[in-house]
């Protein structure tokens, strides 16, 4: 292999592991635009990728996330599975955010070609600084083979965690993600 990489496959994992971030998800509220019955919010974060959600209805297709205090949000993680899902996989996505349903602004709008695997999207605002936000919504514009339908197998939101003042004390870190978990003061 003369000076090709190989494609190193993406962890939504490994930040987390690292004391980096932290998912966020199961702090907010989880609703669907649609969804066929079983099907749902419950297979979208049930961390399993041979589940999916399956919206029903007319596009856009939305996942709204809300969180009942503003929230640091450092990106976005989809698993989507072209191989597996075909015309129901999103081809084009937008994220919006806001403080509610009637200020949302769009964040970031997104083209897949056949994804396979995790799909970070990192959300940043104007001073490129992770986006504190009250609701995520992320909305399928259009799927592959102009499906209907969409299937998503699993969505994570990341929050950066914040190195305390407590951090370090004299040259201690606290570094393991088990040490790091009992560094702050509550």
């Amino acid at each position: 292999m003369s000076g090709i990489k190989p494609i190193e496959e993406i962890d939504p994992y490994r930040e987390a592991r690292d004391g980096k971030i932290r998912e966020v998800g199961s702090q907010a509220v989880w609703s669907l635009s649609s969804c066929k019955p079983g099907f749902g919010v419950e297979q979208l974060r049930d961390d399993c990728l041979d589940t999916y959600w399956q919206s029903d209805g007319p596009q856009p297709h939305l996942v709204n996330i809300q969180f009942r205090k503003k929230t640091t949000i450092q990106n976005v993680c989809i698993y989507a599975d072209y191989k597996s899902d075909e015309s129901y996989t999103p081809n084009r996505i937008s994220v919006r955010t806001g403080s509610h349903f009637n200020d949302l602004q769009e964040v970031e709008v997104l083209d897949f070609n056949e994804p396979s695997g995790w799909v970070v999207i990192p959300l940043k605002d104007t001073h490129e600084k992770p986006i504190r936000t009250f609701l995520v919504q992320i909305a399928v514009l259009s799927n592959h083979q102009n499906g209907r339908d969409t299937h998503m197998r699993q969505i994570k939101i990341h929050s950066p965690v914040q190195d305390s003042d407590l951090a370090c004390i004299k040259g201690l870190c606290f570094t393991s993600p088990e040490c790091a978990r009992y560094r702050c003061i509550r």
